[in-house]
């Protein structure tokens, strides 16, 4: 999955010739699992048509501040556009066009949009080559760099003008591949391993029946997302659970009991930067196993149970430069059990949660939770989806990792 799927980027349209490959910009976005909508200069539609852009992007497409011959025209934000935007991709970039980016000039709407944009901003030169190499659009080079936009180089080859050399927009492929590669490099967990365990464990009793829990493994799912997201290389050992994690960093390792569980995390643990556990694994399992079906003979069954291997306790014993977090879930004196859990499996952080708060626990949307660190610092959340408390969460680890 590509690092742009689910982002939104906002495609800034500016009068070259060059504009005739936005169409295929736009299909390589979309493709990519990006949501595009495309702004232009008025005379960008010169080289193409926004009919063209909007059935390809499934969005209008904005060129002016309102619709000029519709007495009911509604404004077209350009504050709105910019918030919504995750990436602002300005392809082709005329020399006009960054002159005018670089001085502050704003006499069109893509020009007020980059103007009031708070995400990255790309731009892809698209020139004559005398122009390309001029002072002033050199000067606008520097005065975007220094402004911390990003440029996407032009290459050499046949131009517009008969000519050949430098100046000829990147091809929406290499535009696209440069995004993707520029993102993952800037991440803050780029070449980090984050091994993480999710769902439930299943302890057989006969080739029929287990002792499991209630977890869905979606916490366990969205911290691996999030993971990847932020440009970690994710193991992810999960228990029985209907979750599916399909970004290309995430390696999916399934298992059944908590035994497979204990197994697999320490195969990977010490080449690891991260570890969070936050699978719900079984404390006991049954001392035997029938070889086949328990009959139902009698009124009552007795099963006896032992121990279980404490995989989170197990790897705090061994860590050694590694980020350990590990989660309690609690019924009762939940802040000193879960300081106990803390200490005891020498833990850098623990994450709380409560069967008595409403939305928290097993197969909930939501979750409330609560970081203590190895400091005993405390931070309490507010009820929140499970992907925003994955963030959260990580947000946290990249603060103390390398700390």
């Amino acid at each position: 999955m590509s690092i742009l799927h689910g982002k939104n980027v906002l495609l800034g349209i500016s009068a070259g010739i060059a504009a005739y490959k936005t169409a295929s910009l736009v299909r390589l976005f979309i493709k990519s699992g990006a949501h595009v909508k495309v702004v232009m200069t008025p005379s960008a539609k010169d080289f193409i048509t926004p009919l063209t852009l909007s059935t390809l992007s499934k969005h209008p497409v904005y060129s002016a501040f309102t619709t000029e011959d519709d007495d009911n025209a509604v404004w077209n934000n350009h504050v709105d556009l910019g918030l919504w935007a995750d990436l602002f991709v300005v392809a082709p970039a005329t020399a006009n066009t960054l002159s005018k980016m670089a001085n502050g000039v704003c006499d069109n709407l893509l020009l007020a949009t980059y103007l009031s944009a708070k995400c990255p901003v790309y731009f892809a030169p698209a020139m004559d080559l005398d122009m390309y190499k001029h002072p002033s659009t050199l000067k606008s080079f520097d005065a975007l760099n220094d402004f911390g936009n990003t440029m996407i180089p032009a290459t050499a080859g046949e131009l517009a003008s008969g000519l050949v050399g430098e100046g000829r927009m990147a091809e929406p492929e290499d535009i696209v591949s440069f995004i993707e590669k520029d993102i993952l490099n800037k991440l803050p967990l780029k070449g980090k391993k984050v091994l993480i365990t999710a769902g439930p464990t299943y302890e057989a009793i006969d080739p029929v029946r287990f002792i499991g829990n209630h977890s869905s493994g979606k916490m366990g799912f969205e911290i691996a997302k999030a993971s990847a997201n932020l440009g970690a290389e994710v193991i992810l050992v999960t228990g029985p659970t209907h979750q599916k994690a399909t970004h290309s960093l995430i390696h999916v390792i399934p298992v059944v009991s908590a035994q497979d569980m204990y197994d697999e995390a320490h195969k990977y643990f010490a080449n690891v930067d991260v570890g969070i556990l936050s699978a719900a694994v079984a404390d006991f399992k049954p001392k035997e196993i029938a070889n086949q079906k328990i009959k139902k003979a009698a009124s009552t069954l007795t099963i006896e149970l032992e121990k279980t291997k404490d995989i989170l306790a197990s790897l705090g014993t061994i860590k050694k430069h590694q980020y350990l977090v590990g989660f309690a879930l609690e019924t009762n004196d939940e802040l000193e059990n879960a300081k106990g859990k803390l200490k005891r499996k020498n833990l850098n952080l623990i994450v709380l949660n409560s069967l008595n708060d409403k939305g928290a626990g097993f197969k909930s949307d939501t979750n409330k939770v609560t970081f203590i660190d190895n400091k005993e610092q405390i931070t309490e959340f507010q009820l929140k989806s499970k992907t925003d408390v994955a963030k959260d969460l990580l947000n946290e680890i990249v603060k103390n990792i390398d700390a």
